[in-house]
């Protein structure tokens, strides 16, 4: 069986040597790059590395590698994550009515594309439970109409804790999440489309067709605080036109969120964001 590579991403200050500094490391320490990628932000006065290896034949033992790391990162003062390839994290798929996304996920899961298990669907309608089935997730509907919104969120808190989630994925949910929980709980992907803030709210295609616009979009990006301005992962865009009815563009942007959130979901998964200073370096 072929061994795990080892992903190693590094962001300090800036300062000549760095790259011969790592790499210099990892050849004494036993290791082969596979891929190696650097990048230099001026503004920000910070390098950012991500190196993925392997030890050929020699034996891997995680804990050894982190503190011989963390020696390197104390003279660069710098911070690091080490992630293995062949690590499949439990990912919880947040639903509301739409399932073109949940779909397109599940599907990408099911076919290989995407190295993560999905244990775990919540939802605040019973829409979408057949799918879940059909995968094989539990499901779980939360009342959010008649429960306190701090109720429900002690519940979904509680089942991420149960199913051992490590990262969330809104895949069409029409709620906001509480400060409080993005205290709890911080590393969630979210979709939406990209007509933010000049078509905010509600039916935002209606009101774009209306403007005669000749281009849409969708945005994947990591929630924070700030409502739909978190750090930016993915966006794609697609061309209309005065032929288009409101309904081709609701269609086209369905198409673009599922690929823009597939493709977000696959950079996370391959530890291929960097996110520093409320923006992402994505090394693709």
């Amino acid at each position: 069986m072929e061994k795990p590579s080892i992903i190693l991403r590094t962001v300090c200050p800036d300062r000549p040597g760095l790259v011969s500094q790592l790499t210099s490391w990892i050849s004494n320490y036993g290791g082969n790059i596979k891929h190696s990628d650097h990048h230099t932000d001026q503004d920000a006065g910070l390098f950012l590395s991500r190196i993925e290896w392997d030890r050929n034949d020699l034996p891997i033992n995680k804990s050894e590698i982190y503190e011989q790391f963390e020696k390197i990162a104390i003279d660069i003062n710098g911070k690091f994550n080490i992630n293995y390839s062949d690590e499949i994290p439990n990912v919880g798929i947040f639903v509301s009515k739409q399932n073109h996304c949940l779909i397109d996920l599940l599907w990408r899961v099911r076919n290989g594309e995407l190295k993560m298990n999905v244990p775990l669907i919540i939802s605040n309608h019973p829409d979408l439970e057949n799918i879940a089935k059909d995968f094989k997730a539990q499901f779980v509907c939360i009342d959010t109409t008649n429960l306190s919104k701090a109720s429900v969120e002690k519940q979904i808190l509680n089942l991420l804790k149960d199913f051992d989630i490590e990262l969330v994925v809104l895949a069409k949910y029409m709620q906001i999440l509480s400060d409080s929980f993005l205290e709890n709980y911080s590393s969630i992907i979210n979709i939406h489309h990209s007509f933010l803030p000049a078509f905010k709210g509600a039916q935002p295609y209606h009101r774009a067709w209306k403007r005669g616009v000749k281009l849409i979009g969708a945005t994947a990006h990591y929630v924070t605080q700030d409502l739909d301005e978190g750090p930016i992962i993915e966006q794609c865009t697609v061309n209309v036109s005065h032929r288009d009815e409101v309904a081709d563009l609701i269609r086209k942007g369905r198409d673009i969120e599922r690929i823009a959130l597939a493709r977000a979901v696959r950079l996370h998964l391959n530890h291929q964001i960097f996110v520093y200073d409320s923006k992402t370096a994505v090394f693709d």
